[in-house]
């Protein structure tokens, strides 16, 4: 098991949740005051905190407090570790599928064009 196995768990459980996948989603076209990201969801203000809380101990996303707003950003780096994991296995899909190619052409009817 590689030694960034337990990041790649945590994001991808603070991704599990449809909620959290759509505030995702929103702020990768901007920042956004808690405020306003609430005001796009159908649920109480503390719901919407919890489930920040969870992206923000994931690292993926980062909040700063001026005032009295508490503005969330996108931490882009925190999928690094997930394009890592899934190149890993997207390499060892694509040799399977490499050798499946040469073992078909190998095996091909003679007389078969394709």
């Amino acid at each position: 098991m590689p030694k960034y196995q337990s990041d790649v768990d945590v994001v991808l459980r603070a991704l599990a949740h449809p909620t959290r996948r759509e505030t995702v989603e929103r702020l990768s076209r901007r920042p956004a005051a808690v405020s306003d990201l609430a005001a796009q969801f159908s649920m109480t203000l503390p719901a919407l905190i919890q489930h920040l809380a969870i992206l923000e101990d994931a690292g993926v996303i980062t909040s700063e407090k001026d005032g009295r707003v508490r503005t969330v950003s996108l931490r882009p780096s925190a999928f690094d570790v997930l394009h890592l994991w899934l190149d890993q296995h997207r390499t060892s899909a694509e040799r399977q599928a490499d050798r499946l190619g040469i073992h078909l052409a190998r095996h091909r009817p003679k007389g078969n064009p394709t």
